[in-house]
Parts: C-alpha cells; structure tokens; sequence
C-alpha cells in the first residue's frame, strides 16, 4: 500500500510517515490476527538520547526524550491525539540545541533499542 493510499483510508498516519521520513525506526511488537495493536517508534540521537513514541489509536499515543543515562532520564513527555504527540514530538529542539529540553522529570525503564 503506497502511503498515499494509507493516509486516505486512515488521515492519522500522516503524523507517523512524518517521523518515518525524518529518520524514525518502528517496532510492531503486539498484534492480532495480523493487525498491529501498538505501533512503537525510536530515534537515537548522538550522545545516547533517544526520541520514543508509543501509539495504541489514534486517540491514544506517547511520546518521551530520554537522556543517556541508565536508568534513562526522562526530560520531555507528551500523551494525547497521534496528530497532537507528533506535532508536539517534531517541534523539540535536537538534544545538542541550546533549547533542547535537559532537565530530568522522571527515570523510566530501560528502553530496548536494537
């Protein structure tokens, strides 16, 4: 399926096919019957950081910047809309801005990159 045809049967893979195109990697981890349940994407920046996104529908996705750290530190989170998280995920600064979120909020797992 061309992403043309994609994003007219289903607008809100737009936003995905925007991190895709900027350099984002996809893991389909869970699905049923053939049918991705949760769609996770990654980016790894230079110096460890690492850009995630979690989508269970369109109306339910995540997404975080961790530093280099471990446990990884949590400095940037957004949930909400698919088309909002990756509107939100695309506007924060490279790590390496002056910008770039730096402050730990929280620690999370060990995110699993391959």
């Amino acid at each position: 399926m061309s992403d043309d045809t994609a994003i007219r049967a289903f607008p809100a893979l737009a936003a995905l096919i925007a991190i895709r195109d900027a350099g984002w990697t996809f893991v389909h981890r869970d699905a049923v019957e053939g049918v991705p349940t949760q769609v996770d994407g990654y980016r790894v920046w230079p110096g460890g950081w690492i850009d995630a996104v979690r989508v269970r529908d369109e109306n339910d996705a995540m997404a975080l910047r961790t530093d280099g750290d471990e446990p990884p530190g949590i400095v940037w989170e957004r949930t909400g809309p698919l088309t909002h998280v990756v509107q939100e995920l695309l506007s924060v600064p490279a790590p390496g801005d002056r910008l770039a979120p730096r402050l730990v909020k929280a620690t999370g797992p060990i995110l699993w990159t391959p």
